[in-house]
């Protein structure tokens, strides 16, 4: 496992390599470079070396297609990169809803940028829409996509989540809440399996306004209640 996750940090260096990077403290900053097919053969070709250097015999081992595999992988689960968040909504609809709009344990799968093992879990969001404008639901799945598609951290990710609603739609406010499991944790520290990590952003109106934030709580499911989450509220 260890050998596998060493891999895509050696592929992750060659993407990286490719890309343009705007702003080293936000991945959103970063675009993908033209030529994808030369880069992709430079990943393959870093990940043939790098196995090679661990002593492994890719022919003899059944290994010969891994370096492609790998790279393809990581390709998919960095496929976020260089996307605009501003593109996903389309159009917005008019209604007449003076209530809070909820969307409830969007599954989603990440990688955590310090050690490349993967952290994934559910996000729930729940938002005030502004003079009653609304998004169609499938287009926060594909926003949660966005931003876990990428070496990530899951506070920040939490945080651009709530960001680009508020951005995207104009909302009032806006609660975000992600539930994940980081094997970075669970794997490297010998803690108990399943244990949890819990983040929160709240913005605007949910934040000014106590009883408001905990009528969205509220509809998101109220706050678990477990000895292994840990949780961090913003």
């Amino acid at each position: 496992m260890a050998v596998v996750f060493l891999c895509g940090f050696f592929v992750w260096k060659i993407w990286n390599n490719g890309l343009i990077i705007k702003n080293n403290d936000e991945w959103s900053g970063i675009e993908r470079a033209d030529d994808m097919r030369e880069r992709n053969e430079k990943a393959v070709q870093a990940m043939r070396a790098f196995l090679e250097a661990l002593g492994l015999d890719l022919e003899q081992c059944g290994m010969e297609r891994t370096p492609e595999r790998v790279a393809g992988l990581y390709a998919d689960l960095f496929d976020g990169l260089g996307k605009d968040s501003n593109g996903i909504w389309g159009e917005r609809f008019p209604s007449e809803t003076k209530g809070i709009v909820a969307v409830r344990h969007i599954p989603f799968y990440s990688v955590c940028e310090h050690h490349l093992l993967p952290f994934f879990g559910e996000v729930s969001l729940a938002y005030l829409p502004h003079d009653g404008e609304v998004a169609g639901f499938s287009k926060f799945v594909k926003l949660v996509e966005c931003y876990a598609h990428r070496p990530q951290l899951q506070e920040r990710m939490t945080a651009q989540l709530a960001a680009a609603i508020a951005e995207g739609l104009g909302a009032d406010g806006v609660l975000v809440v992600v539930e994940a499991e980081q094997l970075c944790m669970t794997m490297r520290e010998g803690m108990a399996r399943g244990t949890q990590t819990v983040t929160s952003e709240r913005l605007g109106a949910f934040r000014e306004d106590a009883a408001l934030c905990e009528q969205a709580w509220m509809v998101l499911g109220g706050k678990k209640d477990d000895s292994n989450t840990e949780i961090r509220i913003s």
